[in-house]
């Protein structure tokens, strides 16, 4: 008998499933309401293959075009986003190549200017400061929804305080913030800590669902109960003004108030550590550039830094600050995704870290700059931060 080898199997397994793609758009150009009836019923709009995708909407239009991560909402004019019409139908089409595991939020936009959630796709991700929105949801063949973020029946949970309000004297105004308490919480004990700027989205279920992804790995035995300080950047009174754009630009009197202020507060009405090499700032987009500062200015204060998709553009002095540290934080978690996100500015505070020898890890995902992205990765930081001893 010959013998085959798994990848020639896997070869013509890939080869076939391309034909199969082919296929299902040539029929969508001789049978377009039969075709576009199928795929609806189906569930199967966008149409994914390997790495292949079409995007299709039906309906009356001008124009026709998907705007996304894959193009930077409109920023990568090398993304050829404009839809076709199938000739005697009012069915539009895009086609394009992605990586087989990507996950990306997109719109449609009809007639150059009305945005729409894809009506005939399920999936949908929240994203966007203080409070979100809905995208459509492009979900690749290969990519899996991560098991941590997925609420469980039959776990301790733990308890969340929610909008608690401190009065800083520094800054002149009120800070909200919650606290995430583990299962079985004691005071006699000292737990670990982890501060969370945008801690609003953080928590929101729609976006980083942290609560859950803490509940499961602590459930799972793959992180030590942890207490998580989620701190809202919205004005109490008036939550449509989020201060994250002045809190999170390297903001010396905000480290201030967070290293010799908050942190003291948090520490004399909550039964955490006050040892640096157990407590973290933890933040994504302004919130990575913030958490890089802080750690990098302040690793007496903050041992560990998760930085998701950081903004090091916004303030390319970062890169000065992190090249020469005297005391280095004991931990770094450095995530981006290389969808039109952070990548070019994170991979050079990789080489930064890596010429410095600093304790780190860093992960890329195709995805882009979106709740989608960060939430699939949290887990990865906490374990490296907090894994179970």
């Amino acid at each position: 008998m010959k013998y085959i080898t798994p990848l020639l199997v896997l070869a013509c397994v890939t080869f076939a499933k391309a034909q199969n793609f082919t296929a299902t758009i040539q029929k969508l150009y001789s049978s377009p309401e039969q075709t576009w009836n199928e795929l609806k019923t189906s569930g199967s709009i966008p149409y994914t293959v390997e790495d292949s995708v079409a995007f299709l909407y039906k309906g009356n239009a001008t124009s026709v075009t998907w705007m996304g991560d894959f193009n930077g909402w409109g920023y990568d004019k090398k993304f050829k986003n404009a839809g076709t019409r199938i000739p005697n139908s009012d069915i539009w089409i895009l086609r394009a190549s992605l990586p087989k595991d990507a996950r990306l939020d997109y719109k449609i936009m009809l007639n150059g200017n009305d945005w729409i959630l894809d009506p005939n796709n399920q999936h949908q991700q929240w994203s966007g400061v203080g409070g979100g929105s809905p995208n459509s949801e492009l979900r690749m063949p290969s990519w899996k929804q991560d098991p941590a973020s997925i609420e469980r029946e039959g776990i301790a949970k733990g308890k969340v305080q929610r909008d608690i309000l401190y009065n800083s004297p520094s800054l002149g105004y009120q800070v909200m913030y919650s606290v995430y308490l583990p299962s079985g919480y004691n005071t006699n004990q000292k737990y670990p800590v982890i501060y969370v700027t945008d801690g609003y989205e953080y928590l929101h279920e729609r976006m980083g669902n942290m609560a859950i992804v803490l509940d499961n790995l602590i459930a799972d035995k793959k992180i030590q109960p942890v207490v998580a300080v989620f701190v809202d950047h919205r004005e109490p009174v008036n939550r449509a003004n989020n201060r994250r754009m002045t809190e999170l630009a390297m903001n010396a009197k905000y480290l201030t108030f967070f290293s010799d202020e908050f942190v003291p507060f948090m520490e004399s009405n909550y039964s955490v550590s006050n040892d640096p090499k157990q407590r973290a700032i933890l933040g994504t987009s302004m919130g990575g550039l913030t958490s890089a500062y802080f750690a990098f200015t302040k690793p007496g204060v903050f041992g560990m830094a998760g930085i998701q998709s950081p903004a090091f553009w916004y303030k390319t002095e970062i890169y000065q600050v992190c090249d020469n540290p005297e005391n280095p934080p004991v931990k770094i978690f450095l995530t981006t995704g290389v969808v039109n996100d952070a990548q070019d500015g994170a991979r050079k505070m990789r080489d930064i870290l890596e010429k410095n020898t600093c304790a780190y890890q860093y992960s890329e995902t195709n995805q882009g700059h979106s709740w989608g992205n960060w939430r699939d990765t949290v887990d990865d930081i906490l374990i490296y931060f907090f894994a179970a001893k």
